[in-house]
């Protein structure tokens, strides 16, 4: 089955970016990256992983929850097997660390979403 490996996080002054990859790889006949939506989820010290954005199959449709909508940008490169993270203007609400997942609806329930990776450390600190 497909699996996904996080990678791209570290530390970061308040204001700066970070861009994360989410990199799929395994052997599997019968599906393909651009067949599941995936999801970025994050886990903030003290609270619950929380989804904070999607990306449909294709690319086509982008949908960001209010906190970190104009600042975060979410794309993908099938023929590259990669989902692209890119984090703007980083506060240290950001903390935390970063997962992504596969699912088939991006807002549908999060125990739909499999193939999580280690996730990725993100630690935004002056």
């Amino acid at each position: 089955q497909l699996q996904l490996a996080e990678s791209g996080g570290g530390l970061v002054q308040p204001g700066g970016s970070l861009r994360l990859s989410c990199v799929a790889s395994g052997r599997t006949l019968d599906v393909t990256l651009d067949d599941y939506d995936i999801a970025w989820f994050r886990q903030v010290p003290g609270k619950e992983r929380q989804r904070i954005l999607c990306i449909t199959s294709r690319g086509r449709t982008t949908t960001y929850i209010e906190a970190v909508k104009g600042r975060f940008t979410v794309s993908r490169d099938n023929a590259k097997n990669t989902v692209y993270l890119e984090m703007n203007s980083l506060r240290i609400g950001d903390t935390g660390i970063y997962y992504c997942a596969k699912g088939p609806q991006c807002w549908g329930p999060s125990s739909d979403f499999d193939s999580w990776g280690q996730g990725t450390q993100v630690t935004v600190s002056s």
